[in-house]
């Protein structure tokens, strides 16, 4: 999730210093709510403020800065601003992530109508809706983004404190794909780490770690 080249160079302007920012980043990292991932990290860095277009959603958005960044936020902000059920609220999530238009059209009508019962302007209503609309349709759930950050700040922190055992462990998961052994082994060689040629008398069914801190290709 983490390892592209794209993606690395995120996290060094974020600098994250929780696993929110990370659990952030994976949902964010997709087409759409990528247009957002400046916005999120202006505002970590402290260089510009949260915009909230109705004070309802400061509540929802704070935790992400104002910006829209999982399929639950567009959940709660039907169920806060629109008056929907948490079922109807799915249904809405369903309809923008498939960009139904006909059930879109429905759901405008009704949000919009929702949120001005609640004292919300309706042309605020409208670019909310709208503004979730263009999220939604890549949108991810925050379940999915938190267990791949997880796994990725686990990976990482091994990487960092382990790194000849985690490529030696990274290069068996992928024993077979010779193409991904070629990347493994360049990383290796900028890491300064040595990887030995298959020895009849030291190789295993798979990479190996030496005493010497060397890993030992698989014959």
């Amino acid at each position: 999730q983490l390892e592209g080249a794209g993606m690395r160079d995120l996290l060094r302007k974020m600098k994250p210093d929780h696993i929110n920012d990370l659990v952030a980043l994976v949902a964010l990292y997709r087409p759409g709510p990528m247009d957002s991932i400046p916005k999120y990290i202006a505002c970590k860095r402290g260089r510009e403020k949260p915009e909230y277009l109705h004070p309802k959603l400061e509540p929802i958005l704070n935790e992400t800065y104002g910006v829209m960044t999982y399929q639950e936020d567009v959940m709660n902000i039907a169920r806060e601003l629109g008056g929907y059920s948490l079922g109807q609220a799915d249904l809405l999530r369903r309809a923008m992530g498939k960009k139904i238009a006909s059930e879109m059209a429905a759901h405008e009508e009704r949000f919009v109508k929702g949120a001005e019962e609640r004292g919300v302007a309706k042309g605020i209503a409208q670019q909310i809706f709208e503004q979730a609309a263009k999220f939604a349709g890549y949108g991810f759930n925050k379940g999915h983004a938190a267990a791949y950050a997880q796994v990725a700040y686990q990976t990482a922190f091994l990487k960092a404190n382990y790194p000849v055992e985690f490529l030696a462990a990274s290069m068996t998961l992928d024993i077979g794909n010779t193409d991904r052994l070629n990347i493994f082994r360049q990383e290796a060689q900028r890491l300064g780490i040595r990887v030995l040629p298959p020895d009849i008398n030291r190789s295993d069914s798979f990479f190996t770690v030496d005493a010497e801190e060397k890993i030992i290709f698989y014959a």
